[in-house]
Order: structure tokens, then sequence, then C-alpha cells
């Protein structure tokens, strides 16, 4: 029997346990910066099925490890979600946890705690198998990443000194191999009026009509922005309209809007920021203000870390070894090619791959189609199938498959 029939019959042996631990993440709701019980649940779990050391750093972030040896590589999942949103749209309950049909119900069962459960138990399967002789292997459960993808990593680098020579996101692409996607920034334009009564708007400076103005020109800036063959066009859309005024019956003095701009390959931060500004410019005020925002919430340790709100593009390269190596262990695990895309949303791998040029390769159970959905689910054969893809690749990188 070859390694990867060994792995794929326990990771089926394992299903159910996967399942049900994804269930308990479910049913404890994790919002960005209230993360502390699920992140002991996920801690109980590593140390439950054997993990050499597991511990909580400053941030909040659990980190398990496997292993000892010279090289590093790591798995990742970040395990807060977003709210519920209306739960009248849902036909079952946002934390219910529950498998059903093959599918394990609830928010976060896709997005991305399904990844944080398969990891765990791909950690299993590597330490019963004896997988790993080369590596110390790190699982993440990380935080804060839907409120600021990329933080929880910034730190795990610059602070916990953690410098893998890989990292696998396990974000959802669906069983499928991802190596990459654009990048974001959040940007707010800012101008200035002058109040005066609303009888005589003659007599002020309505900042509304100037910020209406720019908001126009950021519509003709989408249609004109870089695109790419393999991760696609960048964009830019005014997704937030603000203002001050002394009354409802006065000319505004003060207008900004909030832009969420999506780079592809090529893009900065520098050359994003240039194109608002001539935007500005060709609205007639080029004294607008163009201010990248910074994140400054406080986790759930009580530590603020902050950033500027500005993710890098990343793309892992067609000939990397480390894809060709996922590609390897995905044909014989599943015994067919796979599709290798991108994901349409943001990573952590904007501060790992974007920021620190360390590699990353996308695979994870869910679909990303159901992410901040209601009736958000996951398949459970999905949870099983990633489980035995994380170990399988730890079983490559070792020479053993």
């Amino acid at each position: 029997m070859s390694i990867y029939q060994k792995i794929s019959e326990l990771s089926k042996k394992y299903e159910m346990d996967t399942a049900r631990f994804l269930g308990d993440m479910v049913k404890i709701p994790a919002f960005s910066t209230k993360e502390k019980e699920v992140i002991d649940r996920i801690a109980q779990e590593m140390k439950k099925v054997g993990f050499d050391e597991v511990r909580i750093d400053g941030l909040g972030n659990v980190i398990g490890r496997i292993g000892n040896g010279k090289r590093i590589i790591a798995f990742d999942a970040h395990i807060d979600t977003v709210y519920p949103g209306d739960e009248s749209l849902w036909s079952f309950s946002p934390f219910s946890g529950e498998i059903r049909d093959g599918k394990v119900l609830g928010r976060g069962s896709a997005d991305q705690e399904g990844g944080m459960a398969s990891m765990v138990y791909a950690g299993k399967i590597i330490k019963e198998l004896g997988l790993n002789k080369d590596f110390t292997i790190y699982f993440t459960g990380t935080v804060m990443e839907e409120d600021c993808d990329g933080l929880c990593w910034q730190y795990i680098i610059k602070e916990d000194k953690i410098l893998p020579e890989l990292v696998v996101i396990t974000e959802p692409t669906n069983l499928n191999i991802y190596r990459g996607h654009r990048g974001r920034m959040e940007i707010v334009i800012e101008v200035g009026g002058k109040s005066c009564h609303g009888s005589a708007p003659e007599r002020g400076d309505n900042a509304i009509y100037k910020i209406s103005r720019i908001a126009l020109e950021i519509e003709k800036l989408n249609e004109r922005l870089r695109d790419h063959d393999f991760l696609g066009k960048g964009t830019v859309a005014v997704t937030q309209v603000f203002f001050s005024s002394p009354s409802q019956c006065a000319v505004p003095d003060a207008a900004r809007i909030q832009l969420d701009r999506r780079l592809t390959y090529g893009e900065t931060k520098e050359s994003a920021v240039a194109e608002v500004k001539e935007a500005c410019r060709l609205a007639g005020y080029p004294d607008a203000k163009v201010i990248v925002l910074r994140y400054e919430e406080t986790a759930y340790t009580g530590l603020r870390y902050p950033t500027e709100k500005y993710y890098p593009t990343w793309m892992l390269e067609e000939n990397s070894p480390y894809l060709a190596a996922s590609k390897e262990v995905y044909k014989n695990l599943f015994s067919k090619e796979p599709k290798v895309d991108k994901w349409t949303f943001s990573t952590n791998g904007v501060a790992i791959m974007g920021m620190h040029s360390i590699p990353c390769v996308g695979f994870g159970p869910g679909n990303e189609i159901y992410a901040h959905a209601p009736d958000e689910f996951c398949p459970v054969d999905h949870l099983s199938a990633a489980s035995a893809f994380y170990a399988g690749l730890v079983a490559k990188l070792n020479n053993l498959g």
C-alpha cells in the first residue's frame, strides 16, 4: 500500500471526528477581536490529537507545532468569522454546527474554520504515520483576519520570529489548488467646503457636489485600470459616502468617500494613490486629501498592533517547486489533474507572500461562494480530502511519497 493510500484511509477514518470538531467551532461565535473561546477550543483539540507543542501568542493566535527539524513550513487558517447578518435569510441557525446531509452547517464552516479542522487532523495523521523527519511544522489558527487580513501573520513573522519556507493557506478553494489573488487597499478621499443656509446655497461651497464629481472620476478610473492574464483586472469602487453639515437645511462643509481598491499584479500602493490623486485633479479638485486608512483595533488579548490598510498582491510562480509538489500530491491522492486557480477575495497571503515574499499555496475545504453568505456550509467529505492533501504534502516534502 502506498503512503498516499495510507493517508487517504486515515483521513476517512477521522472524517467524522474532523466534522464534529468543526461543528464545535461553529457553535462558538468567533467574530474578529472576540475569538478567545474558539482559540481555547482549538488548543484543546491540538493537545488531544498529540501535537508536540501548543501555545497562544500575544495577539491571540493559537500555534501548534509538530517536529523540530531545521526546515520550517506552516499551515494557516484564520478562525475569526464575519457576523451572520439578517438571520431571517438563514434556513438554520448561523451557529448550528449541525452535521446534516453530508454537510457541517453554520457561519465559519467554509470561511474558514473548515480549514482549521482539516489541519488539526492532518497533524494527527502526520504523527500517526511518521510522515515528518526534516521539518518543524506550525499549524496556526489566526485572529482578526476578517477585519484586517495579514495582520496576524505580520505579528507571527515579526514578533514570534517564525519564518517558514512555505505556508499552505487553507481558505476555501473547493478542493482546487490556488496560487494567488489580487491585493487590496482601503482609501478615503476628503474635501472641504463652506457651510451656509440652504435657502441661499450660493453663499457657500457645497462639499457634496465636489465629492460627487470626484466619485464620477473614480468610476471612469475603474475602466482604465491594469489587467493581468491570471489574476484579472484591478478595480476601484466607491463604497461609502460621508458628510458633515451644521443642519439638514445647511450646505455641507465637508465630505468624503471611501474606496475599495483591488490591486492586480504590478499595481502598488504608490501607483494606486497616484491614480486617485489624478482622478481628483481631473474632477477639478487637486487639493483633495487622499488617505490610506489604518487598522487600530484591540485584540482579545488587549494588544493593539496597528497597520496600514494596504494588502499587497501576491502570486506563486507557475514553475514553483512547491506548486509542482502540490500538483503531484493531488494527482496521487485523487487520481485526476488538479485545477489551479486563484481566490476572488483576499487572504493572509497578503502579508506572508505579499509583504515578506514567503511562498504560499492554497488548498481548502468548502467553496468560497458561501463565504459571508447565509446558509454557509462545508461538505464533510471536503474535510477528509483536505486533511489528506495536507498530510500528503508533508510526506512529499519529506521525500516519502
